[in-house]
């Protein structure tokens, strides 16, 4: 069977019209929201007082420890001077142990090398010194 000239279209107009077709609905479909740098509120209780600190994307970690200069500064002799840190990444509080001596735990868990997820409620262990996280603004 064949085609009168006027019906032929070619494939490689086919292939083009296509082209367009899929890189104009794809800009419109798949364009990347702004990304807004997310800060989290945290409230931890601390031997019967409450320490607040604000955690944000894509700033350096809030440390607990021993040292004056830590976010959260704990008399603890157990505690090391840089002991845990917390971070937001991705919505997400993680604690994570700087390689303290006695180690850190997450409701009676250890950690490992890696950072895990913080949730209200956790109880955080460092040295003789117990952190609960009471409250967490900006959490999903």
């Amino acid at each position: 069977m064949t085609f009168p000239a006027q019906m032929r279209v070619g494939t490689l107009e086919i292939l083009c019209a296509l082209a367009v077709f899929g890189a104009i609905l794809g800009r419109s479909r798949f364009a990347a929201a702004p990304r807004v740098p997310l800060e989290i509120r945290v409230e931890l209780v601390v031997e019967g007082r409450a320490a607040e600190l604000t955690v944000a994307e894509g700033h350096p970690p809030r440390v607990i420890g021993r040292s004056s200069e830590a976010d959260v500064a704990l008399s603890d002799p157990e505690v090391s001077r840089r002991h845990a840190a917390l971070q937001a990444a991705g919505g997400i509080l993680y604690l994570t142990d700087l390689g303290s001596r006695n180690g850190t735990f997450l409701n009676g868990k250890k950690l490992g090398g890696e950072g895990i997820e913080v949730k209200i409620g956790d109880h955080i262990d460092v040295g003789n010194t117990r952190l609960e996280v009471a409250e967490a603004q900006g959490l999903p």
